[in-house]
């Protein structure tokens, strides 16, 4: 990513939208961006994991586990999955554990927070349907921009 997410702005408006909620930088590389990718899924990341094992593309996979930080949605094998696999960055509505070994990676993360308790592993949730977070839609194959700034995404 070349521009920052302020001068994107200045330049688009109103053609993005900008994430208000407050995601920390988790990842090894604080700006990416990419066409989005979605997992909607409560406390259980089998389907993330299932989507990351699959080639990237230099996509952004866009998490929307409900703000829960109730359990870890990507741990530290997941995330290197993704950077072998080609995905540009995450952005996790919930949690990630493995923090250290995931801010080595390659990989823009940003999340909620961390927690080291492991998710649950049935599958449950929807791959690729729109996901609103705080007010901003995520609609799969439109481009999402992030850095230290924060998020912006296509309309």
């Amino acid at each position: 990513m070349t521009t920052a997410t302020a001068d994107l702005y200045d330049e688009r408006g109103d053609e993005l939208d900008s994430l208000a909620l407050q995601l920390h930088d988790l990842g090894g590389r604080v700006a990416f961006d990419g066409p989005i990718r979605t997992v909607r899924c409560h406390r259980d990341n089998a389907l993330v994991k299932a989507v990351l094992a699959t080639p990237g593309g230099g996509a952004v996979l866009v998490i929307d586990g409900g703000g829960s930080l109730e359990s870890a949605l990507v741990g530290d094998l997941i995330a290197a999955s993704a950077v072998e696999n080609g995905w540009a960055g995450l952005i996790v509505h919930g949690a990630i554990r493995d923090r250290t070994a995931i801010g080595g990676l390659d990989l823009g993360v940003k999340a909620l927070g961390s927690n080291p308790r492991k998710s649950a592993k049935a599958g449950v949730g929807e791959v690729d349907v729109p996901v609103v977070i705080a007010g901003v839609a995520f609609v799969p194959g439109r481009h999402v921009w992030a850095d230290a700034d924060g998020v912006l995404v296509e309309r």
